[in-house]
């Protein structure tokens, strides 16, 4: 994380991020999502206790300065309230709420438990919004074939090498933004990816994923500040890595230019359509997705076996009743 946004950070917000990276190893990505959380959290304690002028926009409201009595004294119920200015005034989702509470709770435990800042954590027992039970957008198998065919653009290579591993791998955006060329190995058909919290795992690749990867390796730049990133930028004078944002970019455009960018697909909606096409045309088990896709639980997991009607239409085409007919059945008589 770049230092100049912790130059807003009361030391305590400082503490923990540094926390969060050396001692939790979570990537740049992580420490900047919960000091955005954060720093929503201690604007809101400024306001609750009047230390905002009449008319200050929200988002120019500075954190430094709250103190760390603010969150001593905070209390359980303060915190349902935060929640509930959260859904008012901020719009949250369900869905960033789950993750502001997780946040708050995570930086309390170090303030009291870790750092010993406070004398007691008022939000122990914080409880999370009750997650709404919704399923994932994905592309059909058809639609997938339509993005991977439409793909054009001035990086052609590099972009449908994009493509292809999200469609294909499953990975996450940070896992693809974060290859190296030494994470590739031909000869294996693997690339090591680096999951939530630096989590090493080897995924096998298809030959798809491998020529998509030679052919945009052939005519890859040698010349980028960064010489092991394996996707970087194309511009003369700035070969770095490809950012985040900017692999997002490339796939929305690519979404459009293949006539599906109304559908609200991202990145992250490309690695539920490959971990639905593993399931509902590869077979491959659950717990074999569950490592595929590096996550934690199989519960994570089982999702996707729900994304398809396929199962169920054949549970029951194939029961054993399915071609049963009675004969001789008498008919129905006029009560």
């Amino acid at each position: 994380m770049k230092d100049e946004y912790k130059k807003d950070c009361p030391q305590y917000l400082r503490d923990y991020l540094t926390y969060v990276r050396v001692v939790r190893n979570h990537t740049e990505r992580t420490e900047e999502g919960y000091y955005i959380d954060l720093r929503t959290f201690l604007r809101y304690l400024k306001i609750h206790n009047g230390d905002v002028p009449e008319g200050t926009d929200f988002e120019d409201i500075k954190i430094a300065d709250v103190p760390i009595s603010y969150l001593e004294n905070f209390t359980l119920l303060g915190a349902y309230e935060y929640m509930n200015f959260l859904i008012d005034d901020r719009k949250n989702s369900n869905a960033a709420r789950s993750r502001k509470t997780s946040s708050l709770r995570q930086f309390y435990e170090f303030l009291a438990n870790k750092a010993m800042l406070i004398s007691k954590n008022p939000i122990e027992r914080l409880e999370h919004p009750k997650a709404l039970q919704t399923l994932p957008k994905f592309l059909e198998l058809d639609q997938s074939k339509q993005l991977l065919s439409s793909v054009e653009s001035n990086n052609q290579k590099r972009d449908y090498c994009i493509i292809t591993l999200f469609l294909n791998c499953g990975m996450r955006l940070s896992e693809l933004v974060g290859l190296n060329i030494n994470d590739y190995s031909e000869s294996a058909r693997t690339l090591r990816v680096f999951g939530k919290g630096q989590k090493e795992r080897i995924i096998y690749i298809n030959d798809a994923c491998i020529n998509a990867l030679n052919e945009y390796l052939a005519v890859r730049p040698n010349s980028a500040v960064e010489p092991n990133a394996i996707f970087i930028s194309s511009h003369a004078n700035h070969l770095t890595r490809l950012t985040a944002r900017r692999v997002q970019r490339i796939v929305e455009d690519q979404l459009r230019r293949a006539g599906l960018g109304n559908l609200g697909l991202s990145t992250h909606k490309l690695r539920h359509t490959a971990a639905t096409l593993m399931y509902e045309y590869g077979g491959v088990d659950p717990m074999v997705l569950k490592d595929v896709l590096g996550h934690k639980s199989v519960a994570t997991t089982q999702i996707y076996t729900h994304l398809s009607d396929s199962d169920r239409k054949k549970a029951a085409e194939n029961s054993p009743l399915a071609d049963f007919k009675a004969q001789n059945r008498r008919e129905d008589k006029d009560e």
